[in-house]
């Protein structure tokens, strides 16, 4: 909200240079985000009295005007025709700059000298459009500079108020903040009316069908009015509050509504059928024409303001084209109302049409404040366009809403500020918002809050309003006491902390992705129709389709990381996410949540030099990285098998992670029809892990063994199998012996081709033997490596070379 300090200063007395009111202002919760300095641009600008006016010689439509500025006389050539001898003006000097940044310069206009140049209201920048010079009042002293005369010099502040500080969305609302903080004197406006005979009631009619959505509405009726543009003062107090002029009787409305924060809105009466206003729900598509000239259909949450025949206003939004002010309305119905804040966001949202009234309204007015507003609209309305107020005033409020009353115990406002006030301090504090203390029952008050603070519920709400006004500066700062206990972290935090630990040092960045994803993204990777990840959960009320359902598995939000990452030029890639997918549970409304890694590999594995090739990265890369991970996460001995059958992975390049033989994850490359799906290139490599069957294997101590103290001996063999058979099912076999010396067996080498025949494989594996009291002697070794060797004898279709 923009705030002029000289309209401000008309309702309370203060004695504070703009920045001082401004840091004053912030800290008490009103955020003031600047200060900005008006009027300086017309400092060169002085009133000036038009002496005699006479034809240019060369020009049929310039004059010559002869300009009393001081004690001097200046030539001015003027293209104007609305002005006439004795008029005072406004007179931009030689050197002067307008706000348009135009410079006045001595020059000669078609043969003749001009001193200066006598401006409109537009380009003076007090308009957004003018016709002709601006013509001051009689009264203006001549020499006298133009911001003097007009009060133009100003300071605004570009408050930001929180949602719940409604009642600072209008200067005095900000008056009485200030008055509160200072100790100044308020003094709200104090309209005098002046009514004519004709009575409000003989005229108009109003009912409330629907009054839990307008607990009050009020009208009053002005006669006689005439269109016309406002007053310079009214003019310029809109434009620099950032509300465009539109003629007399609608500016008085946004005036006053940034004066009191009431809307208003105001209609041609003449326009309303029947006279008589009703106010009711919308029927369910019904189709109405705002003043924005946009038609919109309405559902039956909207509130619509209507006279017998049809609707002419959305209420507390915006009013209609079949009943706005124009140029040749001459009578004016005043509405002024307190309408539901819930009802009016709803309708605001649901129509995606925000006003400067339902911003007001969607926060709270003041119930009370709806009589004030009106009788002040009407008065400036009455002086402004020469119009007669109707007697009377119609309001209605079938139930009036109740001021609360809330406990307050001035105990406990020390007890949590951490201050030491006395009973008497607090009472002045709460004297000065205004808030009544009804009933004292020593320790306990019963107080009530003004009507205005809607924001003001509980205890707590009280108390925080106490130290905000007494100075959060004046909390003494204390050193908060406390015991100091072991702690210790949950597993499943300390087990995420340390897979992004390892991923890290492996060279990874972690990513974090949005939980809501589109579906289509989880059909791209290919699920068979039974799969549970197809059937996410879905949001009510998306922002977007792109983001219209809950996931369930990470790898859509890693897949569009690297697309976008790869349209950024960006084609080396190892990045990972550690965070909850969303499973949907059988005959359940939520979805079980659960954490899950996942990861995604591309391009260079290894970074290259002058004297080094980079490393494209392949499946054993990304297999070793899981591997490493497992292991740091005490998973030592995890196992890898093939991974046919994973839609999103390639048919020959995938695998499923297994510990103790349950499957816990999988690893592979990106299947091509996936990748061409993301703009992906080939050789793009994926990691899925569910960390909750992991979080038993979690080591929370470090356990340390001593280096080995005797040499290991070392046996090999080679077999030949049936391609379909994994090097993992052999090493299995092998394990599945059972001796205690065996440490270790490796796969290393693996052949294709003569004399091995076609559909056949020849792998050779490493098996160390290592005893951790004694050095193995051949003899032993042998006899172990014996049982391998008949154990693999056992396994069909494998042969022994």
């Amino acid at each position: 909200m923009r705030v002029s300090v000289n309209w401000l200063k008309e309702y309370v007395d203060f004695d504070l240079a703009p920045s001082e009111l401004a840091e004053l202002l912030t800290m008490a919760g009103l955020e003031v985000e600047g200060v900005e300095e008006v009027g300086l641009e017309l400092e060169a600008v002085e009133v000036a009295q038009i002496a005699s006016i006479s034809p240019h010689p060369q020009a049929d439509r310039l004059s010559l005007c002869r300009v009393r500025v001081g004690e001097e006389v200046l030539s001015i050539v003027c293209g104007a025709r609305n002005m006439k001898e004795g008029d005072k003006v406004a007179l931009a000097l030689v050197g002067a700059q307008l706000p348009s940044g135009m410079r006045i310069k001595r020059s000669k206009i078609r043969g003749e000298i001009s001193e200066g140049m006598m401006c409109s209201e537009a380009e003076l920048g007090l308009a957004t459009n003018s016709e002709g010079i601006m013509i001051l009042p009689p009264e203006a002293p001549i020499g006298a500079p133009l911001t003097d005369f007009l009060n133009l010099r100003d300071h605004i502040l570009e408050v930001s108020l929180t949602p719940n500080r409604g009642d600072c969305l209008g200067m005095v609302g900000i008056a009485r903040e200030v008055a509160a903080l200072t100790g100044g004197m308020f003094h709200p406006p104090v309209p005098q009316l002046r009514e004519g005979e004709e009575r409000v009631g003989d005229s108009v009619q109003v009912s409330i069908l629907d009054p839990d959505l307008c607990p009050r509405y009020s009208a009053r009726l002005i006669n006689g009015v005439r269109i016309s543009s406002s007053p310079l003062w009214l003019r310029t107090r809109l434009e620099r509050a950032g509300v465009r002029s539109i003629n007399n009787v609608v500016d008085v409305t946004n005036y006053v509504m940034l004066e009191y924060g009431q809307p208003l809105h105001a209609f041609d009466f003449d326009r309303l059928g029947g006279g008589e206003i009703v106010v009711r729900r919308a029927g369910e598509g019904e189709i109405f024409c705002a003043l924005d000239g946009v038609e919109r259909v309405l559902d039956r949450d909207t509130l619509m303001i209507c006279d017998t025949a049809i609707p002419v206003a959305i209420g507390g939004i915006m009013g209609g084209l079949n009943s706005e002010i124009q140029g040749d309305t001459s009578r004016v119905l005043l509405e002024s109302a307190y309408f539901s804040p819930v009802g009016i966001r709803r309708t605001s949202k649901a129509l995606g049409l925000q006003t400067e009234s339902s911003y007001r309204f969607e926060r709270g007015v003041d119930p009370e404040g709806v009589m004030p507003a009106s009788l002040r609209a009407v008065v400036l309305i009455a002086e402004i366009t020469g119009g007669e107020v109707a007697k009377g005033v119609i309001d209605c409020y079938p139930s009036p809403l109740p001021r609360s009353e809330i406990g307050l115990r001035w105990a406990k406002v020390n007890a949590l500020l951490g201050m030491k006030l006395e009973r008497e301090e607090v009472k002045e504090i709460l004297k000065s918002l205004r808030i009544e203390v009804k009933e004292d029952k020593g320790e306990e008050w019963v107080v009530s809050p003004p009507t205005y603070r809607g924001d003001i519920t509980r205890e707590i709400d009280l108390i925080e309003e106490i130290g905000r006004l007494k100075g959060y500066d004046s909390i003494p700062v204390q050193t908060p006491k406390m015991w100091v206990l072991p702690f210790r972290k949950r597993r499943e935090e300390e087990m995420e902390e340390r897979a992004k630990g390892v991923l890290v040092g492996l060279g990874f960045y972690e990513v974090i992705t949005y939980s809501f994803i589109s579906p289509q993204s989880i059909q791209i990777l290919g699920l068979p129709d039974d799969d549970p990840r197809l059937r996410p959960l879905a949001l009510l009320n998306p922002l977007t389709e792109e983001q219209s359902v809950m996931r369930t598995t990470l790898l859509p939000g890693l897949l569009g990381t690297a697309r976008y990452n790869l349209s950024h030029k960006n084609r080396d890639l190892k990045i990972f996410e550690l965070r909850e997918i969303y499973s949907p549970k059988e005959g359940e409304g939520l979805p079980e949540e659960s954490k899950s890694l996942a990861g995604l590999v591309m391009g260079a594995f290894t970074g290259g030099g002058w004297s080094v090739s980079p490393k494209e990265v392949d499946f054993y890369d990304v297999k070793g990285c899981v591997e490493r991970l497992l292991v740091e996460l005490g998973a030592s001995s995890p196992t890898f098998t093939t991974g046919e059958g994973i839609p999103y992975l390639h048919p020959s390049m995938g695998a499923v992670i297994r510990l103790q033989g349950e499957g816990v994850g999988v690893l592979g490359e990106l299947h091509p029809e996936v990748a061409e799906a993301y703009d992906l290139p080939s050789g793009v490599y994926i990691f899925e892990l569910d960390l909750l069957p992991l979080l038993s294997y979690l080591r929370r101590e470090i356990e340390f063994t001593p280096l080995p103290r005797f040499p290991s001996v070392d046996r090999d063999v080679a077999v030949v199998v049936d391609e379909q058979m994994s090097a993992e099912e052999i090493a299995e076999v092998i394990r599945g012996v059972g001796n205690r010396f065996m440490e270790s067996v490796d796969v290393f080498d693996y052949y294709r081709g003569d004399p091995i025949a076609s559909g056949q494989k020849g792998l050779a594996l490493r098996i160390g033997y290592r005893s951790p009291e004694r050095t193995l002697i051949d003899e032993e070794v042998n006899g172990f490596h014996h049982e391998v060797l008949e154990r693999l004898k056992e396994v069909p279709g494998l042969k022994i070379r």
